[in-house]
């Protein structure tokens, strides 16, 4: 595997998810993998789960680990062709890219939507340039329109809790008061279809996501209907993607926090979320403390999902 941007990556599916498995029983199981190899972890965004989490695995697998914050250790860097650079980005990513290749074996990137174009957005030019120019394997660790991480810790989570094998899975919305990109919701439901799950997302009007994410997934404007029979429920907030809307809230609607109300329809469901969450805006106090919320679990599983990628990257070197 010389990259890892979405789940064609990973190949077989259910033999990446017994490789995870097979990890977490065992951690440390591959520590000469990654011996005298370097991690270089590069931040465009702000992150918790994501930071702690990779640099766990990477030194579970003995690696080495840099760490760079773009936007405070470094230069501002410039990513546009054709700009003449006489503001305050005295280096192009063109050049710095190459150079961050020079010191290290794996890339791993976090660079979210700016919500400024979204053809921008959705063509992933950092994150593909990265891949382009740095000559190492490159990973991401959040992107513009895409979480696979996150998405890979969410299957590894419902695959170790599932009752039955195609379980019903419920991606709601629910409000918050910024932007959101679409990047969590849009690999979520990439994975679950891939999965082969019973796929709902539920939603306003006005907040459908691109079906190249959602694909036959049942989309379902009434939350309530949504969640009858719900083996699991993935609440999170985004933004529109529609044009003229895109990157902009449209609603923050209570109504469609998850509660204790709405979580009784389902098939006594677990509750996921990735995390950081608005707590009685996307769901109660009693639903995410309740005995049937995943959160932590799942944030846990992070560190299993990075290793398992990062050790797929090591072996293709």
């Amino acid at each position: 595997m010389k990259k890892f941007t979405c789940v064609a990556d990973l190949g077989d599916l259910r033999a990446a998810v017994a490789e995870a498995l097979e990890i977490k029983r065992d951690r440390f199981a591959h520590t000469e993998l990654g011996r005298n190899r370097t991690l270089l972890m590069l931040f465009f965004n702000s992150s918790l789960r994501t930071r702690l989490s990779t640099q766990k695995a990477a030194m579970n697998l003995g690696m080495n680990v840099m760490v760079l914050d773009v936007n405070q250790g470094a230069w501002k860097l410039e990513t546009e062709r054709g700009v003449v650079m006489d503001g305050d980005r005295p280096e192009h990513l063109l050049e710095a890219i190459p150079v961050m290749g020079c010191y290290c074996d794996v890339i791993g990137v976090r660079s979210f939507a700016r919500f400024e174009s979204k053809q921008e957005d959705y063509e992933e030019r950092i994150l593909e340039q990265f891949i382009r120019y740095s000559g190492r394997p490159v990973f991401s660790m959040e992107a513009a329109t895409g979480h696979p991480l996150q998405s890979f810790a969410d299957l590894i989570t419902i695959e170790e809790h599932k009752r039955t094998e195609r379980p019903k899975v419920v991606l709601t919305w629910a409000p918050h008061p910024k932007a959101l990109p679409q990047a969590v919701p849009n690999s979520f439901a990439e994975w679950m279809n891939a999965a082969g799950y019973d796929l709902v997302v539920t939603h306003p009007e006005g907040y459908e996501l691109d079906p190249r994410f959602t694909g036959g997934a049942r989309i379902e404007y009434d939350q309530r209907r949504a969640f009858e029979g719900a083996d699991f429920v993935y609440a999170k907030n985004w933004a529109a993607y529609r044009d003229p809307n895109y990157g902009r809230i449209l609603s923050q609607d209570r109504s469609w926090t998850v509660d204790a109300a709405k979580m009784a329809l389902t098939n006594d469901a677990w509750f996921m979320h990735c995390l950081p969450v608005r707590r009685n805006m996307i769901v109660t106090d009693e639903v995410i403390e309740g005995p049937r919320s995943l959160v932590i679990p799942e944030a846990a599983n992070r560190e299993i999902s990075a290793q398992t990628v990062l050790k797929r990257l090591l072996e293709s070197l």
